[in-house]
C-alpha cells in the first residue's frame, strides 16, 4: 500500500493518512487495523540537511524523532528514538521527523553528523505504526528544500515539481 500526508502532498495512486506524526499514528494504526498490509511504501517531500540536493530522490527504510533542542543540551528522551525497517542501519538515509521544522543550517550540521540527512514531518510514525503491526515498510522522498531560513519559502516554491518528480519515479 502506498501511502502519503495528504492535503497539499497529495497523489492519486496513494492514501493520505494524515500531517505530523501524530494524526499518521492515529490515522495509519486505523487503516491497519482494518486491513493490514503486505507493505507500507510512504511517499512525500522532504528537507535536506544539507548534503542532499534539491529535487534528488531519496529512499529509506530508517527513521529518527530528535528534537533540535537536543543538539544544544536543552532536552533528553528516555524513549528510544530509532526505527528501521533495514537489516543495516548504517547504510540507510536516516530521516529525522519532528513536528517542527528546522531553519538553522548550523542544527542541520549536528543532524549530519549522525548520519542524518533529510527532514519529514511524517515518517518515524509510519515506521513505529508498522512497526507495531509487524509490516514491512520504507519511504521514497523528493527533496524540496534545505533546513536553513528559507525552508518554508523554498518548499513552496519547490514542492510541485518534487512531488511530479516523485509521482514519475513511483510510477516508473
Amino acid at each position: 500500500m502506498i501511502i502519503c500526508a495528504g492535503k497539499s502532498e497529495q497523489f492519486d495512486f496513494a492514501v493520505p493518512v494524515g500531517i505530523g506524526m501524530v494524526d499518521v499514528a492515529m490515522n495509519l494504526t486505523k487503516l491497519c487495523m482494518a486491513e493490514t498490509p503486505k507493505y507500507l511504501l510512504f511517499i512525500g517531500t522532504a528537507g535536506s540537511y544539507g548534503e542532499k540536493k534539491i529535487f534528488d530522490i531519496i529512499e529509506s527504510k530508517a527513521a529518527t524523532n530528535i528534537e533540535n533542542s537536543f543538539f544544544i543540551g536543552g532536552s533528553y528522551t528516555p524513549i528510544d528514538n530509532l526505527v528501521s525497517a533495514a537489516e543495516d542501519v548504517s547504510r540507510e538515509t536516516l530521516v529525522n521527523s519532528s513536528n517542527y521544522i528546522t531553519k538553522n543550517k548550523d542544527i542541520g550540521k549536528h543532524y549530519l553528523e549522525k548520519n542524518i540527512h533529510l527532514e519529514n514531518m511524517e515518517y518515524f510514525a509510519v515506521l513505529k505504526v508498522a512497526q507495531s503491526f509487524g509490516i514491512p515498510a520504507g519511504g521514497v522522498f523528493a527533496i524540496t528544500n534545505y533546513c536553513d531560513e528559507n525552508a518554508h519559502e523554498d518548499f513552496l516554491k519547490n514542492q510541485k515539481e518534487a512531488m511530479e518528480k516523485l509521482a514519475a519515479f513511483i510510477k516508473k
